[in-house]
């Protein structure tokens, strides 16, 4: 007997130890675990569902196209924070069998997860910031965050900062930087900014408002740091005075629009660069373009999480290549008797490899269960959007990349401008590249003149180190003429060596760059329509029936008489309608009629005028069409009345042109020029195009049209409600923004760009061209624009939305009421009508007579339109007849 049960207990080890080799069975190949078929993951979502389920299925297919695994996904979406919905979703993935779990978002949700996945030993993958080690966490540590914001800390040289915290779970960063810093560490003032736990950051914002520190550092989570900024805008601290370094590696997908101008020095950290091809090839899949301009000024829309979650998917990938198994169905139940064997050390394993392809967030490596490998990108909001400013990383620390600030290089031996001079061509008077200087004192040489292109060379001097001497070049730019290699203008004194440089609105052509060379551009552009804003139409004779739409009038009139004529009609067919028109006549001879055609019509004018009338209804079916006019003119003079104070207090701008199409056919008598010589010109004489065909053949019958500069052609729109001007748009947006009664047409016609002229072959073109690289990257020149564009000379003009159109009222709009209105009418008029039966018919029976007879009879009355006066006792009436027939039968008798 004990030797039978040691047999059996033998055989029950061995089909174990079976079955773990099986499961094991090739560890590191994956060629009998393409065999076992696909192998399913699941994706918990409790926000940004649609995008996160493409993210997943993305990774997923790149996983198995480039390890070669054969994943699949379970997709479930679940409520923010609901733990108890989320068990029952994880339930069924476990019952269908699956090999791991991605989500979701919110911590209390995922840690409730996470105990069920480690009691079935499968493997729970997260995206959020923690420091415990439970579960599978790609996120950056608390510490390695604390380690970055230190280093930012102290390369900034802060002696003493705000440090802002969301909430408890942030405390670990502070931690972490007290003990770096240690008892010799600046001066922290420690706030909790969601103080009342409702959205509400204003109470605490105002104490750092009150506060001497004006050094801020943020730590908190993605959904409320960009509602913090939005509150720290209104409470009026992001200025100027204020710097901030923000601890949420979400910054860059932020809307960081309202903050670009605010000149406040806003330092953050970004986990992976948009300039990624990976990362290009997911933002196709999300459906965002590749472009880096089409974004919000350097702003990325994949969040930490939907990295992670990307980069988690590939690290389970190449873990299942070399460890495989099966997936199997599992009870949460049963939790004791379901558990995975294999489970633990698939965790494990995956915490030991070392990946560095195809992830968007860097390498991946592990130091116990804490994930390393990354980089920091250090980034900066600038007027230009968000700009790199260097790296940070655990090795080597935080590292500047940040561009040279516009100081000169004199100490630079290789630099062959220091102290060499330039003559330097501007167009005076050319707002706003350059102007006169207005003072009253008496200014020569440089100093007389301002403008954007002045700015623009002095940046370049700062940077480059050259002097520089301005000369006013006139408003000729020049052209080029290579059959004679002639040139005009500015052209010419560059081309003869009378000037070195030339800066102005200064399009780069083809034909100028054959005989001078460019700069890169300064500024990009296209040519566009300035006209004047849409004036407000002359009113019409009939504007008082603007209102409501001719359809709606047509059936107002048909729906006008025929209520009308329902009164007629049912007033001659109720008997309650006929009257005694001498009520002290008890027995009367006749009866009157107050529904004639005048007083129906009057009746119904006096209600669809709001105003009465003494004629009353007295019969059902009369009332009952009564009820429904005066519903349906209540609702009608309702609607008139606001609609026609809609029409009454907005203007309804008429513009005589909306697009080139109407320019180039001359629509309405509009006529069009340009300035007689420069890029704008030459656009139409060398375009393709049969509309600018058309309008260049105008320009050149009419030379009266053209002008010699800008300025000219602004003035003759300005008092030419028949001119429209073509010019760059950057001059329409500048003029636009002065002159309040002027607008750009349409959309560009070509696209190109400014430079600075030099000349051909100049040695220091690169120079140049480097210079303006960095001064664009570092958004020196976007500052500039704002400066000359949006706010020297500008708040003339109020700026106002536009209004909305009023728009008549159509049938769409009232076909209801006319609906109830003709309901109302055909039930009264069958009301009417069996009424008025029912009366011949009892009638008829009282005096005897033939209902036939009666029925003709009373109809030759009805329809006798010219009678309002029915006597009782006409011995022409078949009644009358009957009663004389009657009282002759009751003589002999008596």
């Amino acid at each position: 007997m004990p030797f039978n049960q040691f047999k059996i207990v033998f055989l029950i080890i061995c089909i174990k130890i079976s079955a773990k080799n099986a499961q094991y069975d090739n560890f590191g190949g994956y060629d009998k675990f393409q065999n076992m078929g696909s192998v399913p993951i699941g994706l918990l979502t409790d926000q940004n569902t649609d995008q996160m389920n493409i993210v997943f299925d993305h990774a997923i297919d790149v996983a198995n196209q480039e390890v070669g695994t054969a994943l699949t996904s379970l997709k479930a979406e679940v409520n923010y924070g609901d733990a108890y919905q989320s068990y029952g979703r994880l339930c069924r993935m476990l019952e269908t069998g699956i090999a791991g779990v991605f989500g979701p978002s919110s911590r209390h949700t995922a840690v409730h997860l996470m105990s069920i996945c480690d009691a079935m030993d499968i493997p729970h993958i997260y995206s959020y910031m923690s420091e415990y080690a439970e579960g599978f966490n790609l996120h950056p540590h608390p510490a390695d965050l604390a380690k970055a914001l230190y280093s930012l800390i102290t390369e900034f040289n802060w002696t003493r900062f705000i440090f802002l915290y969301e909430s408890a779970e942030y405390l670990n960063i502070l931690n972490e930087l007290t003990t770096m810093f240690g008892m010799n560490g600046p001066v922290v003032t420690v706030l909790r900014y969601d103080m009342q736990l409702n959205g509400n950051f204003k109470q605490v914002l105002r104490r750092v408002r009150k506060s001497v520190d004006n050094r801020i550092v943020v730590v908190g989570s993605s959904e409320t740091m960009p509602e913090f900024l939005n509150q720290a805008q209104q409470v009026g601290i992001i200025n100027e005075d204020y710097k901030y370094i923000i601890g949420n590696l979400d910054f860059h997908s932020f809307d960081l629009e309202e903050y670009k101008y605010s000149e406040a020095n806003i330092t953050g950290l970004r986990l992976f660069s948009p300039e990624k091809l990976a990362v290009k090839e997911l933002l196709m899949k999300l459906g965002y373009p590749t472009d880096q301009d089409e974004f919000r000024n350097g702003s990325c829309p994949i969040t930490v999480e939907m990295a992670l979650t990307y980069d988690a998917v590939q690290l389970f990938a190449e873990t299942l290549k070399n460890l495989p198994f099966k997936p199997v169905s599992q009870n949460c139940s049963q939790r004791t008797e379901s558990v995975r064997d294999d489970g633990s050390s698939f965790k494990n394993y995956m915490r030991t490899l070392r990946l560095t392809e195809h992830l968007l967030t860097g390498p991946i490596y592990f130091e116990g269960n804490v994930r390393k490998g990354y980089h920091l990108d250090v980034i900066e909001l600038q007027p230009s959007g968000i700009v790199k400013v260097g790296t940070w990383d655990e090795k080597r620390n935080y590292r500047a990349q940040r561009l040279a600030p516009t100081t000169a290089q004199f100490d630079n031996i290789d630099n062959s401008l220091a102290n060499k001079t330039f003559i330097i061509l501007l167009s005076v008077p050319n707002k706003p590249y350059a102007q006169l200087v207005e003072t009253y004192k008496q200014l020569e040489g440089n100093s007389q003149y301002e403008g954007y292109g002045v700015d623009l060379i002095k940046e370049l001097a700062d940077k480059l180190g050259f002097n520089f001497t301005f000369v006013n070049g006139g408003n000729d730019y020049g052209s080029y003429n290579k059959a004679s290699n002639e040139s005009t203008g500015m052209l010419r004194e560059i081309m003869m060596g009378r000037a070195d440089l030339a800066i102005t609105d200064l399009t780069i052509t083809s034909e100028r760059e054959e005989a001078i060379d460019f700069t890169i551009p300064f500024m990009n552009l296209g040519i566009a329509i300035l006209y004047l804003k849409p004036q407000k139409a002359t009113p019409e004779l009939f504007t008082f029936m603007d209102p409501f739409s001719e359809e709606v009038w047509w059936f107002l009139g048909f729906s006008f008489l025929g209520v009308a004529m329902s009164f007629f009609i049912l007033g001659r067919l109720s008997p309650s309608e006929w009257d005694n028109p001498y009520p002290c006549i008890e027995e009367p001879e006749e009866l009157e009629n107050q529904f004639t055609i005048g007083n129906s019509i009057w009746f119904t004018t006096g209600a669809l005028l709001q105003q009465g009338s003494e004629i009353g209804p007295k019969a059902l079916s009369t009332r009952t069409v009564a009820s429904f006019w005066w519903f349906f003119t209540l609702i009608v003079v309702s609607s008139y009345t606001a609609n026609l104070a809609a029409f009454l207090t907005i203007e309804k701008p008429q513009s005589l042109i909306n697009s080139v199409d109407d320019l180039a056919d001359n629509k309405d008598g509009v006529v069009y020029g340009a300035k007689r010589t420069g890029s704008t010109r030459n656009f139409f004489l060398t375009s393709e195009d049969e509309r600018y065909k058309k309008m260049n053949k105008f320009m050149t019958e009419h030379p009266e049209h053209l002008t010699e500069d800008n300025q000219e052609g602004v003035n003759r729109v300005k008092t030419n409600t028949h001119y429209a001007f073509l010019m760059e748009s950057t001059s329409i947006e500048y003029n636009t923004k002065r002159e309040c009664n002027l607008k750009k047409i349409g959309d560009a016609l070509d696209e190109k760009g400014y430079g600075i002229a030099m000349r051909k072959n100049w040695p220091h073109r690169d120079k140049f061209n480097n210079a303006l690289l960095e001064l664009q990257e570092q958004g020196v020149l976007e500052k500039m624009k704002n400066k000359w564009w949006n706010e020297v000379g500008t708040g003339i003009c109020a700026t106002k939305e536009d209004a909305p159109d009023a728009t008549p009222l159509d049938m769409n709009n009232l076909e209801g009421v006319f609906f109830v209105l003709l309901v109302g009418s055909c039930c009264a008029l069958l009301y009417g009508i069996i009424s008025w039966v029912l009366f011949v018919m009892k009638k008829a029976h009282h005096y005897r007579v033939p209902l036939r007879e009666a029925l003709k009879e009373e109809f030759r009355f009805v329809i006798d339109f010219n009678n309002y006066i029915r006597v009782l006792k006409s011995s022409a009436s078949i009644y009358s007849r009957s009663r004389q027939s009657s009282v002759a039968s009751m003589a002999p008798e008596s």
